[in-house]
């Protein structure tokens, strides 16, 4: 299968990677060249991480690299790909722009899926005059490490279509789970409830972020504490998200202020250098602000 990813950043080069390591081509693209090396970079900096921890060949590494082609071009990086999947901005206007270049720069049948993790897949897919090739992937960060991927079922998603989305899927060798589309789909929904109500915990009191994260990773057997995974979502989408899930299903998302204020001050997280936690060259060294000192 040959698979166009539009959006190199760190679910489109993820993405990507896993694809590529399936076996399938792939074409990363991004609007920057810029942009597509770093996509690009990413990927050979997880392969090296998992060859240098015995769990990634050098054969592999070379190959799933072999397989990715960058491109900045729109019609070059889709006009012969079987499954288009969309990784950019979680902006509902800018993700049905890009449904509808996409089906005009590629045949009748190439199947058009969002990466978006909360956002009315069935809205999005109405920009296609062919709807019914719409569907959601939402792959679940870091994609190379996750086993996860939430199919979403639109309205009008076709049969064939979800027929051909659970193959692909399958073919990562990942887990799916098939949901219909809705607000927050499953995960996003059960996720961000957690994640606002740790917030919130902080915001009390109740403990410092570590402690929480800790509470959950341990007792729960959470990959990562919700804390510590708002950090690495982004504290901006995340926000985005719960205003959006507010909208959809009520007050019980409205974003807490400690949320809106560190977004506010720019500290969005890993990707900033500062969130719940600080990060340093993409490693978590301590806790931000009134906790700072804590152990």
């Amino acid at each position: 299968m040959r698979i166009a990813v539009l959006g190199a950043g760190s679910m489109g080069h993820g993405i990507a990677q896993v694809s590529a390591m399936a076996g399938h081509e792939v074409v990363l693209r991004d609007i920057e060249p810029d942009r597509v090396e770093a996509g690009i970079e990413g990927i050979r900096e997880n392969l090296q991480g998992g060859v240098d921890r015995g769990k990634v060949s050098e054969d592999t590494m070379a190959d799933t690299l072999g397989r990715i082609e960058s491109e900045t071009d729109l019609e070059s990086a889709v006009h012969d790909a079987d499954l288009v999947i969309e990784a950019v901005p979680e902006d509902i206007d800018l993700k049905k722009q890009v449904f509808s270049d996409v089906e005009d720069a590629t045949a009748t049948g190439t199947i058009i899926a969002s990466n978006t993790s909360s956002l009315s897949v069935t809205e999005i897919g109405s920009a296609l005059d062919q709807p019914e090739y719409a569907v959601g992937l939402h792959f679940f960060n870091p994609p190379h490490l996750m086993d996860l991927v939430e199919i979403v079922i639109a309205e009008q998603t076709s049969e064939q279509t979800e027929k051909a989305a659970i193959d692909y899927v399958q073919s990562l060798e990942k887990e799916d789970v098939v949901v219909r589309d809705t607000a927050g789909f499953a995960s996003s929904r059960l996720g961000v409830v957690t994640g606002l109500e740790a917030i919130r915990m902080v915001e009390e009191g109740v403990a410092n972020p570590a402690d929480i994260d800790e509470a959950m990773r341990i007792g729960y057997g959470y990959p990562m504490g919700p804390l510590e995974l708002t950090d690495l979502v982004g504290l901006d989408v995340r926000l985005h998200i719960a205003e959006y899930l507010r909208s959809e299903l009520g007050e019980r998302f409205r974003p807490p202020q400690t949320l809106r204020r560190k977004v506010r001050a720019g500290n969005l997280g890993k990707k900033t250098g500062e969130g719940f936690y600080v990060w340093e060259d993409g490693d978590r060294v301590g806790m931000s602000g009134d906790w700072s000192n804590d152990t």
